[in-house]
């Protein structure tokens, strides 16, 4: 009876990871248009298929634990040693696709964060030429001297 509902927990969590996958490929394409409305709904998305990935995983544990109660805190390769025939069979497939979808959600949040990397460094230079910085906080002109209008500007001007 708990091989059944093992497998339709791992059903679900598999379920859930190819959604979680689907969004991390759209967030792909909403950092490529710098929709940031668009990614903020799409990161409560997220956290709320990570949630639900929690709640299944911690079902999954107590299920895991049930099948094996004189190990504490048993793999799921112990509980597929436990079991066999079609269970077996299915749990072991289950397993395998789900670590499929979990390597592709890594590879893809991988990318994302290059993306978003490359964002902030182009923000942090087109600022940069706006707006140079600074050459000293600490040493300036005396009080009472201003500062030369020519070293404070970038390629921008706003006079022109």
């Amino acid at each position: 009876m708990s091989e059944e509902v093992l497998i339709s927990t791992m059903k679900k969590l598999h379920k859930l990871h190819r959604s979680l996958l689907d969004l991390s490929v759209r967030k792909t394409e909403i950092i490529k248009k710098s929709d940031m409305d668009a990614l903020n709904q799409l990161l409560k998305d997220e956290q709320v298929h990570i949630s639900a990935i929690g709640e299944l995983e911690e079902e999954r544990l107590a299920l895991v634990s049930t099948l094996l109660p004189d190990r504490e805190n048993p793999s799921f390769l112990e509980c597929l040693e436990v079991l066999s025939g079609h269970e077996k069979e299915e749990l072991q497939k289950l397993r395998d696709e789900l670590l499929q979808v979990v390597c592709d959600i890594r590879e893809q949040n991988t990318l994302n964060q290059q993306l978003i990397h490359q964002s902030m460094q182009f923000i942090n230079f087109s600022r940069g030429l706006i707006m140079p910085r600074q050459e000293s906080y600490n040493y300036g002109p005396p009080k009472g001297k201003q500062t030369p209008a020519a070293s404070t500007q970038g390629l921008f001007s706003s006079k022109a």
